[in-house]
């Protein structure tokens, strides 16, 4: 009676045979063809327009009886900011007013309103020029709930209409000439118009840049053309699938995603996908010099690394899907998104790539090709060669395992000082939630804040509004608004259309209104209402006062996203730890696995700052990187410790626990320095990116996988495993006995 074959031996012939590998292969091309002829892409499903906020924060809800209350303003307003270095001339002025009529007249697509600044006297409308009679600013609505494409349409029709009236394109005159006038365009609309353009600049780049730095490293490593292309070409062939099913996830409704989401996806896709390769191309190829077979190689590489792979890649997914417990919708965005992606390139790397690798053979190793002894001298034979004697390499990943099974406390002693050290700088972070300093200093929207906080007051770009319900009654509200320090100018009470007991106040604050400092304002401006809401006998002030605009959105977003924090980390290392907890059997080895990669991901915080701060001048990083890095970090690091935990499990089966840690860190030393190499590249493009987020998210992320790569894995974990001795297996009695044999080892 024939004994069943076990599931991965059947997978193993199906991926590798000769009938199997070639049909793997036209599915997978089949399916992308497919999908991409029915279903959109989905960079055409991209909602930039798609809330962060929910509709039950304080800030919403005020926008909501803005909308209301005050339709007249509640379109998307541009700050078409004026400058002349030697001051506006009247013809200046007069040309801006011809300007104002000519929009107004005949308004551009999705336009709103305009100020009428034509009807106003010149004399009257000079007092409306900063101080220094150099900067005006003519105020335009876009109507509200209109994509940004819709709005930029608008934005450069207008620029359009400038160039027919003004003798020189004021929006093309730099900000540095004394001669010419000078147009930026600012403000909410022109913040987020120039933000679509920085990541639709950067998409074509970042795929370019992130394929480029995988081509380079594949070669430097591998020094194989061949072997270098079989990875790019099935994450190629992944993203074809992943791509059409996000657009149609997308067009459904079903989910919404941005360009920073997709950005980040190609990365993610690129860095590890291609380690999901990595890991099964160096087991396939130790194999091709044991057997001469190359599907037998294939099914012995599948038998050994496919287990490691899905646990990795289930880690990841897993810890991705954490992601749809945030509340702030930019974080939540990332949860379909990136495991979709890591999903579908799991699969292929457990079938499309092994089909691929089966296909070629030993050719993919070209011209460096790994043949069994048997074909060495058969091919030195019929060259009339006789093959050298093959000499014992003691190669460096087993002298490292040496050095640690010796010296376990020494390393692990200066490991924790050296992640330490840097851990400790996590604590000295500053983060900031202002949009605009994630800008390039040249980009049109800063240019223009710029120009209005050097000669307005910066609140005026974005001013807070303060909205009551009186209830009929008289109200010192504005009275006590305007004592604070830190207000420069409250305007007069609008009363409410539909209800003329709401009252709504534009307050500017004196400093800029996307800073911490004006964030921290905002529970005193409520407080401060309440109180005078409070004194002039108005029942339940708390429920009576609401405070929106961009200052308040951006305060919500902070307390937010610290909440987002408080769930999403526990949650995160509580699936790490169950999954671990399920592949390893073991709650020591559990404990410490997380322990490290924890460690490892507050080591380059602090790491990351000390090169952004103090070696290239950021004063803060954006307060949601943290929550980025750490989902990054922690589940691609512990893919790390999963390649060369189960190798050392799989050996200490067969010799004693020191001889497999030896072992086990050679062996997997080399793929793991090679696939965290091609990592921390994928995302140092981001560095490349204009955008301040990407470029703080892609260096911190990178020197968390480096710290992984380089610290973490090949020294911190084994270091730690050697101490704990039989332990690491606990509860499980498997293998305790052979470690408790502590033979001397191999040199």
């Amino acid at each position: 009676m024939k004994v069943k074959k076990k599931w991965f031996e059947k997978y193993g012939e199906v991926v590798s045979g000769k009938k199997g590998r070639w049909l793997i292969l036209i599915s997978w091309l089949l399916l992308a063809a497919i999908l991409n002829g029915i279903l959109p892409q989905a960079n055409a499903q991209k909602n930039e327009l798609a809330p962060n906020l929910q509709s039950s924060s304080p800030s919403q809800q005020a926008k909501k009886i803005a909308d209301r209350e005050f339709s007249t303003n509640s379109g998307t307003p541009a700050l078409f900011t004026w400058h002349r270095s030697n001051g506006i001339t009247d013809d200046d002025l007069s040309l801006i007013q011809r300007y104002s009529k000519e929009i107004e007249a005949h308004p551009v697509k999705f336009q709103d309103n305009v100020a009428p600044f034509y009807k106003i006297p010149l004399p009257v409308l000079k007092q409306q020029l900063s101080k220094d009679g150099t900067t005006l600013i003519l105020p335009i609505s876009f109507q509200k709930n209109r994509e940004v494409e819709e709005i930029a349409k608008g934005i450069n029709e207008l620029k359009d209409k400038a160039t027919s009236i003004f003798p020189k394109d004021p929006s093309k005159s730099s900000v540095t000439d004394e001669d010419s006038l000078v147009l930026r365009i600012t403000g909410p609309a022109g913040i987020a118009v120039d933000a679509k353009a920085l990541f639709s600049q950067g998409d074509l780049s970042l795929l370019f840049g992130t394929v480029s730095i995988v081509l380079i490293l594949l070669l430097l490593i591998y020094r194989s053309p061949i072997l270098a292309l079989i990875p790019l070409i099935g994450v190629g062939i992944a993203y074809g699938v992943i791509s059409p099913i996000l657009g149609e996830i997308g067009k459904a409704g079903w989910s919404d995603f941005d360009s920073q989401s997709i950005s980040i996806m190609t990365v993610l896709l690129f860095g590890a996908g291609t380690d999901y390769c990595l890991f099964l191309i160096s087991r396939y190829r130790s194999y091709l010099e044991k057997e001469k077979d190359k599907q037998t190689a294939m099914r012995f590489a599948l038998k050994s690394a496919s287990g490691a792979i899905a646990m990795s890649g289930l880690t990841v997914v897993f810890s991705l899907l954490v992601l749809l417990l945030a509340k702030y919708g930019s974080i939540h965005r990332f949860a379909i998104p990136f495991s979709l992606s890591i999903v579908i390139m799991m699969a292929a790397s457990l079938t499309l790539i092994p089909a691929l690798l089966s296909i070629i053979g030993r050719a993919s190793f070209y011209p460096f090709v790994p043949r069994t002894r048997e074909m060495k001298e058969e091919r030195a034979h019929k060259k009339g060669k006789i093959i050298a004697t093959e000499k014992r390499k003691t190669q460096l990943g087993m002298r490292l395992g040496s050095f640690i099974i010796k010296k376990p406390l020494q390393i692990l002693v200066v490991t924790l000082l050296f992640l330490g050290v840097f851990a400790f700088f996590a604590t000295k972070i500053s983060y900031t939630y202002d949009t605009l300093s994630s800008f390039p200093k040249n980009l049109p929207s800063r240019e223009g804040f710029k120009l209005i906080s050097e000669h307005f007051n910066p609140g005026e770009l974005a001013p807070v509004q303060i909205m009551i319900q009186t209830n009929g009654k008289e109200t010192s509200v504005k009275e006590k608004i305007e004592k604070l320090s830190y207000v420069a100018n409250v305007s007069d009470g609008k009363h409410g259309e539909r209800d003329s007991n709401i009252i709504s106040y534009k307050v500017e604050l004196k400093d800029n209104p996307y800073s911490n400092t004006a964030m921290n304002h905002i529970p005193s401006l409520r407080k401060t209402t309440e109180d005078a809401l409070r004194d002039s006998n108005v029942s339940t002030p708390t429920v009576k006062v609401w405070v929106g605009g961009q200052t308040a959105e951006q305060y919500d977003t902070r307390n937010t996203t610290k909440i987002d924090s408080s769930v999403i980390i526990p949650v995160v290392i509580s699936m790490i730890a169950l999954l671990l907890l399920v592949y390893l059997r073991s709650v020591t080895t559990t404990i410490y696995l997380i322990a490290t990669v924890l460690l490892s991901y507050f080591s380059a915080l602090g790491l990351g700052w000390v090169i952004l701060h103090y070696l290239f001048g950021v004063n803060a990083i954006q307060g949601f990187i943290p929550l980025y890095a750490f989902v990054f970090i922690v589940a691609l690091g512990e893919d790390y410790n999963i390649f060369m935990i189960s190798s050392i499990w799989k050996k200490s089966k067969i010799m004693p626990l020191l001889q497999a840690i030896k072992e086990g860190v050679a062996e997997s030393g080399a793929v793991i320095t090679s696939a965290g190499l091609i990592l921390a590249g994928t995302f140092t493009v981001l560095t490349t990116m204009p955008i301040q987020i990407l470029v703080h998210f892609g260096t911190i992320t990178a020197i968390g996988v480096l710290l992984d790569t380089f610290i973490v894995r090949p020294l911190l974990v084994p270091a730690i495993t050697v101490l704990v001795g039989k332990w690491v297996f606990w509860p499980s009695k498997r293998n305790m006995m052979a470690a408790q044999s502590q033979i001397k080892i191999e040199e």
